[in-house]
């Protein structure tokens, strides 16, 4: 039984990479098209559509319509191996260009990126030539490499784009796995090398096996099974995680700040509802609005809250509760939060008898610069109301109680 096939002859082994990678490069195009100039965006945008236009080449059912609508057998087999030797001249302009800093323009950089471009061009032109002096007039869609394994010139073709593709595999999946290694990288584009580095190092089991099935025919064995079933399956699963390991720092790194605006967006909540106690209103509300949005709306309504209150603000009263948080065993950057919710609390009690005082009358009064500026730890501390309770209740002990701050 064919294991690359999944009902009604669709090849799993070419169309899941091909999903896969043309979604990444859906996502990574806005970026590309922005920004062409760049040369790292240029190498992703040559690797994905090159892996794309590979998978989509080497489907069997693609091969027999070109080689129909040319009339020449066996013409994809050039085509699939140039474009896969591109794909392969891709991967090593994208380390190139990633591994030094976009404004490096050195001679070595430079000698790198032509020196790739020259020798995958070479072999992209040696690979026709081959191609031309070879005899294949029967058709083989999907063991091509085993049937022509004793062709003259096709052999050398064979070989050749197989030495090319491991070749370049092998250094990218070993400049990859030395930066893995590097300090300083974020989480997500860890991972998303880790991802690159096990799909470049997998494709090495492509080589691997078509190269023993080559090797097999030349020595009168028959291993075709592993050219035709288990090559492409290994390519399968390289292309995937090539693709999710592009995929995931921009997923990754996009999710991750969605989900910390909406975090931020609720830790609010507390010092929100308290701030509500003192305008009678409420944040501006729209259903459409983005989550950042949101976010700065009601960071807006609790800092004018804030100045609202600042007339009511007892620094006396902050120093002792910073003193007696520091009393009850708080670190100093935690005292100092702790002291500011107990000094917010007990100005919004002070307006609520007061309720007429306005905040404008007075010129001058305490500095709020602390508040506007930590609402988020403010807001935090007023989950637990119960240390917050603690050392306002220390704080308003007598004086002797509470140790002097130093």
């Amino acid at each position: 039984m064919d294991t690359t096939r999944l009902f009604n002859g669709l090849y799993v082994s070419f169309w899941l990479p091909t999903a896969v990678l043309t979604a990444a490069l859906v996502i990574k195009l806005p970026s590309i098209v922005k920004m062409w100039r760049d040369p790292l965006l240029r190498a992703v945008g040559g690797l994905l559509l090159f892996g794309c236009a590979v998978f989509v080449f080497a489907a069997p059912r693609t091969i027999h319509w070109i080689n129909g609508v040319t009339g020449v057998p066996n013409i994809s087999a050039p085509w699939v191996y140039s474009l896969l030797t591109a794909l392969c001249a891709c991967w090593l302009l994208l380390i190139i260009a990633w591994r030094n800093d976009l404004a490096d323009r050195s001679a070595q950089t430079r000698r790198a990126t032509r020196l790739v471009v020259s020798v995958y061009a070479g072999v992209v032109v040696a690979l026709w030539v081959l191609f031309a002096l070879a005899d294949v007039p029967v058709e083989r869609l999907r063991d091509l490499d085993t049937y022509y394994a004793n062709t003259p010139f096709m052999r050398e073709e064979i070989l050749l784009y197989l030495l090319a593709h491991a070749t370049a595999c092998t250094i990218t999946a070993r400049l990859l796995w030395n930066w893995i290694r590097t300090d300083g990288l974020d989480a997500w584009l860890r991972w998303g090398l880790r991802l690159l580095g096990m799909g470049y190092a997998s494709n090495l089991f492509f080589d691997a096996s078509k190269l023993t099935a080559v090797v097999a025919r030349w020595t009168g064995h028959d291993l075709d099974w592993l050219s035709s079933d288990l090559a492409p399956s290994a390519a399968c699963v390289s292309a995937t995680l090539v693709a999710v390991g592009f995929i995931v720092p921009h997923v990754g790194q996009y999710l991750h700040e969605r989900w910390r605006v909406r975090l931020d967006h609720r830790r609010l909540r507390p010092l929100y509802l308290l701030m509500r106690t003192v305008t009678g209103g409420r944040e501006p509300f729209a259903p459409r609005a983005t989550s950042e949005l949101r976010l700065i709306r009601r960071e807006t309504f609790i800092r004018d809250a804030l100045l609202q209150l600042s007339r009511h603000l007892d620094e006396d009263l902050r120093i002792r509760s910073y003193d007696a948080a520091l009393a009850l065993g708080a670190d100093p950057g935690r005292a100092k939060v702790l002291a500011a919710a107990v000094t917010v609390l007990d100005a919004v009690a002070a307006r609520q008898r007061c309720p007429d005082t306005d905040s404008a009358s007075t010129p001058s009064g305490p500095d709020t610069a602390y508040l506007m500026r930590e609402i988020q730890a403010v807001s935090r501390a007023l989950r637990r109301p119960e240390v917050v309770e603690a050392v306002r209740a220390r704080a308003a002990a007598p004086a002797e109680s509470v140790p002097a701050h130093e």
